[in-house]
């Protein structure tokens, strides 16, 4: 693990810097932040890093070709995506009046609303900005030495609904069910920030540079 080499992917979009200090914080000793294709493809593992609007995210990544660049290392490598990073994975968003993503996972993005609320009339604000538990509903070796429910910090107005709960690796609740973590052979991806969650993302990012893509 020490010696494993993490490319994170850089498109002008995300929180990359944040990204890279949790991962050199969790032993990686080889950390590159590149929008380089040769050097993304040549990594151990790849990160797939996002805040923003998806619109930009998008725009950006297929500007530099790099889509298909994350389509391959879906077939290759570990591979980890991180808010808009998730998000993008899917097929759609309803976010800038509809963006297509990559469709690795079926399934859309959709907004929460500006009503948004509990069962029992709790208004509940938007975006969703927190610490909220993550029922885990997969398992998964990202989620070793994580205990259910564990909590984990979100910042987003959108949420994932993949067709598949199979894909369903975890969710949480914020007036609707939210899908916290896609996953899908070597492919892992959160809605929440690993970096921002403390404890629990360290152990989730240290299980992600232990981890050969096989479950």
């Amino acid at each position: 693990m020490a010696n494993t080499h993490v490319a994170v992917i850089d498109y002008g979009m995300g929180n990359l810097h944040s990204v890279a200090k949790a991962l050199e914080h969790v032993g990686a000793r080889h950390v590159e932040l590149t929008s380089d294709p040769q050097i993304i493809l040549a990594a151990d593992r790849v990160v797939l890093p996002g805040v923003g609007a998806i619109r930009d995210c998008v725009s950006e990544l297929r500007q530099l070709g790099l889509d298909e660049v994350v389509r391959q290392v879906a077939t290759q490598k570990p591979l980890l995506g991180v808010c808009v990073g998730m998000q993008m994975l899917l097929e759609h968003s309803e976010e800038n009046g509809g963006v297509d993503g990559l469709g690795l996972f079926p399934g859309k993005v959709k907004f929460f609303g500006n009503e948004l609320q509990e069962e029992d009339g709790t208004r509940l604000k938007v975006p969703h900005m927190g610490w909220n538990q993550v029922k885990q509903t997969l398992d998964h070796p990202l989620w070793h030495r994580i205990e259910q429910d564990a909590r984990f910090y979100f910042v987003h107005s959108y949420y994932g609904v993949p067709t598949r709960q199979t894909q369903l690796a975890g969710r949480c609740h914020y007036g609707v069910d939210i899908a916290a973590a896609l996953a899908q052979d070597n492919v892992f991806a959160t809605q929440f920030h690993p970096e921002k969650s403390h404890t629990n993302g360290l152990q989730l990012l240290q299980n992600f540079l232990a981890w050969d893509g096989r479950w």
